[in-house]
């Protein structure tokens, strides 16, 4: 697989390229500088060639230690990695000396580059002209948000793979024997999601540091766990913090927030982090609330347990809490780490892997009335008007997540107290933890409907 880097000073359209190749809107676009700060990698079909698309922070001068050079950072392992690096600059605006300093270090890199002036729509053409200065050959000239100059884009590639030799299948890898494990990791701004992910993968892949909300696009990063049996591939989304909806004012977070909510509705396990320091806050509900509805199955991850001093009695206590704060999850998995220090991360996946397998779960039918049965003998349902209701039958209709309906007189009329009886007794009776049960009442085919009645 050809591995190619998309590069530049900010917001020059490396990620409205980025979105053009992909044939969807991923890469989050503004109109503001410095939307990009962790690297995004996508695997497209672009012409004949199998393309791992890699959309990077724009390149800036800045400080050690800023978060500038933090992403600059992870731009260069970027460019290092890349067979082949586009470098985009702004035809309309014209070269910087920002562009020029980052010609000349290219030059010196021993990644083949293609230069790209892109905007060059309408009279952004002529500017393409002045990209020659740079040292770098021809440029292309594309529009990447009119998706004008794609094919010369594509053949200017070709060449250069072409000309250095480049294999595009030297590091070609067998095809994962199962699909990947789709996890999200949501929470709060600054709970410690991206530093997590880098100790899981133990490299620095995404950008991190004391400053909360670095994380904008929700990134999806490809990783292999061995449970010691098999491997599993797995797919972690690493989101933006989500902070009260009355915070959320800016264009730029609201787009991020909305990134975030599609990460968990495409999940299969969603981890919430939660700030050992701050657990418990408001916020945290609400993001649960969210996965529930939404169905995923759900890890709880209390992180910054190296900050936390007498961690049983805390451990206790926040048991305790999880069982309050989210009953929709019913005795939820809660793992106790620091993913700063790496302190009890082994204990992660494993509670991934038992949420996932809880979420698909298949109970069979003669087990569901045998429940149903039992579950009735021990607690009747309530007479509505001195009636009773009477429950009939039970199936499992769908798993992720389980799904069960139940036949019943006057289903309407059962109260909600008893729903949630049935709902608790079916995670207990069947072990469904850190999962939503969901449970239908459906009133019996009445085989007199519709009929008319008989004349005397």
């Amino acid at each position: 697989m050809l591995k190619l880097a998309i590069i530049g000073r900010p917001n020059v359209g490396k990620s409205t390229l980025f979105n053009r190749l992909a044939g969807r809107k991923l890469a989050l676009v503004d109109d503001q500088p410095g939307v990009t700060r962790d690297r995004r990698d996508l695997d497209i079909q672009f012409g004949d060639f199998d393309v791992r698309l890699m959309d990077t922070a724009g390149l800036e001068d800045a400080a050690d230690g800023s978060l500038q050079a933090r992403m600059r950072q992870g731009t260069e392992r970027a460019v290092a990695e890349a067979d082949v690096a586009f470098f985009m600059v702004d035809a309309r605006s014209g070269l910087t000396a920002q562009d020029r300093n980052l010609a000349e270090i290219l030059r010196q890199s021993p990644t083949p580059v293609v230069l790209v002036a892109n905007k060059t729509e309408g009279r952004g053409e002529e500017g393409a002209y002045e990209a020659y200065e740079l040292g770098l050959g021809d440029p292309v000239a594309i529009s990447a948000e009119h998706g004008e100059g794609m094919a010369d884009l594509y053949q200017a590639m070709v060449e250069m793979v072409v000309q250095h030799g480049i294999d595009p299948d030297k590091d070609e890898e067998e095809e994962p024997e199962f699909k990947p494990l789709r996890v999200a990791i949501v929470g709060r701004p600054n709970a410690g999601k991206s530093t997590l992910i880098n100790k899981l993968l133990q490299e620095d892949r995404l950008l991190t540091g004391p400053e909360a909300g670095i994380t904008r696009d929700s990134i999806e990063v490809d990783w292999v766990w061995n449970d010691g049996e098999r491997d599993w591939p797995v797919a972690l989304w690493d989101t933006a913090g989500m902070r009260k909806k009355a915070k959320v004012a800016e264009k730029l977070e609201k787009l991020s927030v909305g990134d975030t909510l599609r990460a968990v509705r495409f999940c299969e396990v969603a981890v919430l982090m939660i700030d050992a320091t701050t657990p418990f806050e408001k916020q945290d509900l609400q993001i649960a609330d969210f996965i529930s509805k939404e169905g995923r199955a759900a890890v709880v991850v209390v992180n910054k347990w190296d900050l936390i001093e007498d961690t049983d009695r805390a451990a206790k206590e926040m048991r305790l809490d999880a069982m309050r704060a989210f009953p929709q999850f019913g005795g939820v998995r809660i793992v106790f780490l620091s993913g700063l220090t790496g302190r009890h991360i082994d204990k992660l996946m494993p509670a991934i892997t038992d949420a996932y397998r809880d979420w698909n779960a298949k109970v069979k039918t003669a087990e569901m009335n045998r429940w149903l049965e039992g579950v009735v003998a021990h607690h009747p349902p309530p007479a509505v008007a001195g009636r009773r209701i009477k429950m009939r039958y039970a199936s499992q209709i769908k798993s992720r997540p389980p799904t069960f309906v139940i036949k019943c007189q006057r289903a309407e009329e059962v109260p909600e107290t008893y729903r949630r009886y049935l709902v608790n007794s079916i995670r207990e009776s069947f072990e469904l933890e850190g999962t939503p049960v969901r449970v239908f009442l459906r009133a019996g085919d009445n085989p007199y409907a519709g009929k008319a009645k008989r004349k005397h």
